[in-house]
């Protein structure tokens, strides 16, 4: 097998070297896929570079203990943009998406629980349950949300507490705002503007894992005559004097030539690591060197020997239930919880009681666990990237923090934690090193509104065109923002066929 895999390298670095491209993809994250496959589409030559033996970026699945799959990083779907499933026919490459069977699940300690569904007659009657006035009001338009803080629009339309911190949850993800800051919401919308198979704002599991999405982008991308290759980690771009692009230098010190080049790095990476020195304009350098990156995240996913059974919910069947399939929100009983766990991180802390939300797609997805062991997602916060009470490198510190997530899942679903057979963490620093995520942060930047619509990645260059000729950013720093939904990707490359056009035609 080695000495297959170390044959096909050579011969694909052997490709790479033959030509000069008609455009080059830096990074195969399911953005940098989506470009290629709409650029090869076009009748461009187009060769992706992935670093890692694997491709995908942030969409991958690994099996991280044995028998186990997992969704490494992103877990769970309903961004990717339908005309993108359309265009590349996705479910014919193999992607298959899983409906939750119920939206959210949120437990409380007193031994109530809120179970929100699809069905608007089904969550009025539950609502209802804690305010008949909140179940009038929940219907209500979201906009709002998008400039006000998000405790200032949850107080004004509610006064259930479940209620307001299940919604304030999905508002804080992959973030280190707290939910009293002003446009704190807009991550909450971000996060309802998807569906599945055409049913808005439904969110699904994909067999096989995130990965099956980059899996079935990259097979569309094959099938046009996109070129990826796997181990080929780009050191540098090759700029001409001229200021033009003119390819990039692998680390192993190949030349790859071409006069397009479309980075799915974060903008930090690109402009600050693969860009020469002294190629930018001052006023951009220093713009993109002062993006918010910072992060609050930190994802375990772990492999259990049985379903959870949470204490507030009796389910006697040895089945998944609708919670289980669902979003499941642990530690927002309340908006003050989640208030205190960002107050922790923001003193360098790793939170005392952690926002957790958990996921469990072999609820519904038989392929990535054995017969009767699931696989669970916990998606945590808040985490700094840089510590005052300790430090990610030693395994002691990792390992209190992922055994202080499971004992508080243990006050909802007791014997969580002595179910667990194995886990895997990555806390932000990992999240860098691994994914390529610059601070962690799983929107290559953060979603606030200074950095949205025309100010991403900053003011003036919205267009996923760059000051480097020939240069452009085809990722999640870009408009419309982060979450795995391939709209970065369509739309740059869609620039890039325009460009190639005027100039070249």
């Amino acid at each position: 097998m080695w000495r297959r895999y170390f044959s096909s390298n050579i011969n694909s670095t052997r490709t790479l070297k033959e030509k000069k491209w008609d455009a080059l993809v830096i990074g195969a994250g399911h953005n940098g896929l989506t470009a290629a496959a709409y650029l090869a589409r076009s009748g461009l030559s187009v060769a992706v570079l992935e670093r890692r033996h694997i491709i995908g970026g942030a969409a991958i699945t690994e099996e991280l203990v044995p028998g186990f799959k997992f969704s490494r990083c992103s877990y769970v779907q309903s961004l990717l943009r339908p005309s993108i499933i359309k265009d590349l026919e996705l479910a014919k490459h193999g992607l298959k998406l899983l409906k939750m069977k119920a939206a959210t699940f949120t437990p409380c300690v007193d031994g109530r629980y809120l179970l929100l569904t699809y069905n608007q007659k089904q969550n009025y009657k539950e609502i209802s349950r804690f305010s008949k006035r909140d179940a009038d009001a929940f219907p209500r338009d979201f906009v709002d949300l998008l400039l006000s803080p998000t405790s200032k629009v949850l107080n004004y339309w509610f006064e259930t507490d479940v209620l307001k911190a299940t919604l304030a949850g999905d508002a804080i993800i992959g973030s280190m705002a707290s939910i009293h800051a002003p446009g704190s919401g807009y991550v909450l919308l971000h996060h309802v503007m998807g569906n599945t198979d055409g049913e808005r704002n439904v969110w699904s599991h994909v067999e096989g894992g995130m990965g099956s999405v980059s899996s079935a982008i990259s097979k569309a991308a094959r099938e046009v005559g996109a070129h990826i290759v796997t181990n080929a980690e780009v050191s540098q771009l090759m700029i001409e004097d001229s200021g033009v692009v003119n390819g990039v230098l692998l680390e192993d010190g190949t030349q790859v030539y071409s006069s397009v080049v479309l980075s799915n790095a974060t903008p930090y990476k690109t402009f600050m690591e693969l860009v020469p020195q002294n190629v930018l304009p001052d006023d951009f350098f220093h713009a993109i060197k002062n993006i918010d990156y910072k992060s609050g995240t930190t994802k375990i996913n772990v492999a259990v020997d049985k379903l959870p059974e949470f204490q507030c919910y009796k389910f006697n069947h040895p089945e998944a239930g609708p919670h289980h399939t669902a979003t499941i929100h642990i530690g927002t009983d309340s908006m003050e919880e989640i208030g205190l766990a960002c107050q922790d991180a923001w003193n360098g802390l790793s939170s005392r009681r952690p926002v957790i939300e958990m996921t469990i797609p072999s609820s519904l997805d038989k392929t990535i666990s054995p017969p009767g062991k699931h696989v669970v997602s916990l998606f945590t916060q808040y985490t700094p990237y840089n510590l005052t009470d300790g430090s990610w490198e030693d395994p002691a510190y990792r390992e209190s923090y992922a055994k202080r997530c499971f004992n508080l899942i243990d006050e909802y679903a007791p014997g969580f934690s002595s179910s667990v057979i194995g886990y895997d963490m990555l806390a932000p620093p990992d999240l860098e090193r691994v994914i390529g995520l610059t601070g962690g942060n799983i929107f290559h930047g953060a979603m606030s509104l200074d950095s949205l619509f025309l100010m991403r990645p900053v003011k003036g260059w919205s267009g996923y065109r760059t000051p480097v000729r020939g240069l452009y950013l085809c990722g999640s720093g870009t408009h419309p923002g982060g979450g795995v939904m391939g709209a970065p990707g369509r739309n740059s490359a869609q620039v890039v066929i325009q460009d190639l056009k005027k100039y070249y035609v």
